[in-house]
């Protein structure tokens, strides 16, 4: 008769899974609500009763030993029937309920995710929201979220997804700015003038302005005298006079509306179709990932 596999091995085995795909026992700690001590002592129990070393540790690093690598994807698989059970279970329930975890970009968080939320828990109290904003792609299966938005074209064959929206890019500047410097009216005219642009997080690239002239597409990297790394970062240095630079509708919204940026170039504004919802297959059934889906495409 084969050994039942115990609490603590199985506890083990999730331990295992979330820090060998995540790279550190902090980062598993923070996904399972757990402290990093209590991942650490459950893998070494499970290296322990196993007699192997699954990872290497630094001060710096923690990667996976040969071993380590071969038991992985099991273990991975393992958590991910787990959670199948755990969403059919949810899905008998017809209310929502539950924690759902939301992953987006820092600035569809702040400008479009997180005004939504009070409605959202209104119409379904029984939901708590656990909402993670970074402008780094994670994978939402290895970092176990319900779901997320995005701006970009789905890449993960894992993932289903719902486009939700477009959205316009315009350059924009402040009043003052404009008053003092003249406005552009064609892209070849911002040689002329101060800019800001963004660098992007997750790569070091420099954004490329695109515009639409006649019947073309083209992108620019203007010569910046200001880059910063956060798209919020852009829109408040426009607004405080450092120049002209370039933003999502949805973000700079607010701003015109007060009168404290004024669109440049409009007539060669990029329009976006590209605003998307994806979620794991595994999500398929939740009522609160169905219910938030169906408040976005709402609010959209």
């Amino acid at each position: 008769m084969k050994e039942q596999i115990g609490f603590e091995r199985l506890t083990g085995l999730i331990a295992f899974a979330r820090a060998g795909s995540l790279g550190s026992y902090t980062a598993a700690a923070r996904v399972l609500s757990v402290s990093p001590s209590a991942i650490s002592k459950s893998i070494q129990r499970l290296e322990r009763h196993l007699g192997v070393s699954l990872f290497t540790r630094t001060t710096r690093s923690l990667t996976l030993t040969a071993e380590g690598r071969d038991l992985h994807e099991r273990a991975l698989r393992l958590l991910r029937d787990a959670e199948e059970i755990e969403q059919v279970a949810k899905t008998a329930r017809a209310e929502p309920t539950g924690t759902l975890r939301i992953a987006t970009s820092l600035p569809i968080g702040l400008h479009v995710i997180a005004p939504a939320l009070p409605q959202f828990r209104k119409l379904h109290p029984k939901v708590t929201i656990d909402l993670r904003l970074s402008d780094h792609m994670i994978d939402l299966i290895e970092e176990g979220m319900d779901l997320a938005v995005r701006i970009g074209d789905l890449a993960d064959s894992r993932l289903l997804s719902r486009r939700l929206s477009g959205h316009r890019l315009c350059c924009y500047a402040s009043p003052d700015y404009l008053a003092m410097r003249g406005t552009p009216k064609h892209p070849g005219d911002l040689d002329g003038h101060d800019t800001v642009n963004l660098r992007y997080q997750n790569t070091g690239q420099v954004f490329r302005w695109p515009f639409r002239i006649g019947e073309r597409d083209i992108e620019i990297v203007p010569s910046s005298g200001i880059v910063v790394d956060a798209s919020e970062a852009v829109i408040a240095t426009i607004a405080a006079g450092g120049g002209i630079g370039m933003g999502t509708s949805f973000m700079v919204a607010p701003w015109v509306k007060r009168g404290e940026l004024i669109p440049v170039l409009s007539d060669f504004a990029v329009e976006r179709h590209n605003i998307i919802a994806v979620w794991p297959e595994s999500r398929r059934t939740n009522p609160a990932v169905r219910a938030f889906l169906t408040h976005l495409i709402a609010l959209f």
